[in-house]
């Protein structure tokens, strides 16, 4: 079976967290735990926002914008990444699904009132031009699959097709495969595969059917966006902004 994330001590993980030199804002559990699609020995992966004090960012030297730990719980190797707040605010603000999937993460380590904020806002920054990051996330992993043919870019290929799908169609950031509708049939057996390897070879549908599939999903997400009600622009840059000077200050 797939390591289950109730194994982890999150008291520990929130304490190894806790001892970081900046202050957080949250930290949630992103990849492969977050897709549904874990395995036995899948890494965990953290990311969330630290905050930078006034004086690390307005003399000449800088703070960090973006800090990496990596350390061993259990058996399991964490890796805890986290960006300064302005950073992940303009990554919010461009086209970049990831770390609308990490602020939305369900699977939450770490929060506070402002990461409510911060998920608020993330609603105002879901625009049409997010099928791009998936369109091109995905054709990135289907290249990787089809170099190595294992199961993990695979299914990231399927995953982030039909997280773009759903996001045109509903203005709502699902992650998990699990959840996600308009999935080939032999997706289950995939992911139960995948759960006992994390870089488990391809033992399953051949190569012309599944890039069939991958060809169709690719269809469907470029025709959900042409008829999306997404926005063309966030909304929300001037309460991302206020966030940002309230928090760097303190207030």
């Amino acid at each position: 079976m797939a390591r289950d994330m109730r194994h982890l001590d999150h008291a520990e993980l929130r304490g190894i967290i806790g001892e970081q030199p900046y202050p957080l804002l949250f930290a949630t559990v992103s990849g492969a735990h977050l897709y549904g699609f874990p395995s036995r020995d899948s890494d965990v992966d953290l990311r969330g926002v630290h905050v930078l004090p006034a004086t690390e960012v307005v003399g000449l030297r800088h703070g960090p914008e973006t800090r990496d730990r990596t350390w061993f719980e259990n058996d399991a190797e964490v890796d805890l990444v986290t960006h300064d707040l302005a950073k992940f605010a303009r990554l919010m603000l461009r086209r970049n699904g990831y770390v609308l999937e990490q602020v939305l993460s369900p699977l939450v380590v770490l929060t506070t009132p402002e990461h409510e904020e911060l998920r608020e806002l993330a609603n105002g920054c879901i625009t049409r031009w997010h099928a791009h990051h998936y369109r091109g996330f995905a054709k990135t992993q289907w290249e990787f699959f089809e170099k190595k043919r294992e199961l993990k870019p695979l299914l990231y290929t399927f995953r982030v097709l039909l997280t773009g799908i759903n996001l045109m169609r509903t203005g709502i950031v699902q992650a998990d495969l699990r959840e996600l509708p308009g999935g080939p049939s032999y997706l289950p057996e995939l992911m139960a595969a995948k759960a006992e390897a994390e870089h488990a070879p391809l033992d399953g549908p051949s190569g012309d059917r599944l890039a069939a599939d991958v060809t169709r999903l690719q269809n469907v997400l470029d025709e959900a966006e042409a008829v999306t009600g997404l926005p063309d622009r966030p909304s929300v840059e001037d309460g991302l902004n206020e966030l940002l000077v309230r928090v760097r200050l303190g207030r």
